[in-house]
């Protein structure tokens, strides 16, 4: 069955060339002129991956990768801008996009993005059907509620956040390298000036120390990083 992919832009001159190159490629494509129209469309059929540009009028991209979001909905998100700025980068990934590309941007990138997107939904929908909770000492990871609960108490987690502390604890005691996990959790390695992945990091310590716990995700200099106690 093909993969059906939803791209919301404004820009009639993107959206042409989108729907020629996915639908070349294979893809059964949907188009929206905007936010408003782009949310209508995913509650009348939820696609298998959503593009989605960030300048649009009444509803941005960063409000509808919200929205999808709120709704339950784990869908791959990739967000198209103009804007190469590492606060956009956040702030789209925090809102839940899976992926990030700067206009002007070449189909044949946008194309390897679309395929690794696809492939990681494929493989988590694989791992998820035989495991629906994951565990590390005090700390649950429940994968049917979108919950993580340490010794007790819950522990509110953005998407990416939630995606990163998975497969730590997934490979718990393994030493996982920065383009390993960049590669996992956003299908393609930021450029080397990139500090988005020690921002979650940083961001997964403060809320799972944040009712006294022991810091359980090391930093293994000139490596990456580990889930496991403090030796």
């Amino acid at each position: 069955m093909r993969s059906r992919i939803l791209v919301i832009d404004d820009d009639d001159k993107i959206i042409s060339m989108l729907r020629r190159g996915l639908a070349f490629e294979g893809y059964e494509v949907i188009t929206a002129s905007n936010g408003e129209q782009g949310l209508n469309k995913m509650m009348e059929s939820e696609p298998d991956m959503v593009i989605l540009d960030v300048m649009m009028p009444k509803v941005d991209g960063w409000e509808v990768c919200r929205r999808i979001r709120e709704a339950g909905s784990a869908v791959p998100v990739l967000m198209l801008t103009a804007k190469d700025d590492i606060k956009d980068r956040v702030k789209g990934l925090d809102n839940g996009a899976d992926d990030y590309l700067v206009k002007p941007f070449a189909l044949e990138e946008l194309l390897a993005r679309v395929r690794a997107l696809l492939r990681r939904k494929s493989s988590e929908a694989e791992s998820e059907s035989v495991t629906r909770q994951v565990t590390y000492e005090d700390l649950v990871l429940d994968l049917d509620m979108r919950q993580v609960i340490r010794d007790g108490h819950t522990i509110e987690l953005t998407t990416k956040e939630f995606e990163l502390l998975h497969l730590f604890m997934l490979n718990p005691k393994r030493v996982l390298t920065r383009d390993t996990i960049m590669e996992k959790i956003w299908g393609y390695d930021f450029s080397g000036e990139s500090n988005v992945l020690e921002v979650y990091v940083a961001m997964l310590r403060q809320k799972t120390e944040e009712f006294g716990g022991k810091r359980i995700i090391q930093t293994v200099r000139g490596a990456g990083y580990v889930l496991r106690g403090e030796s």
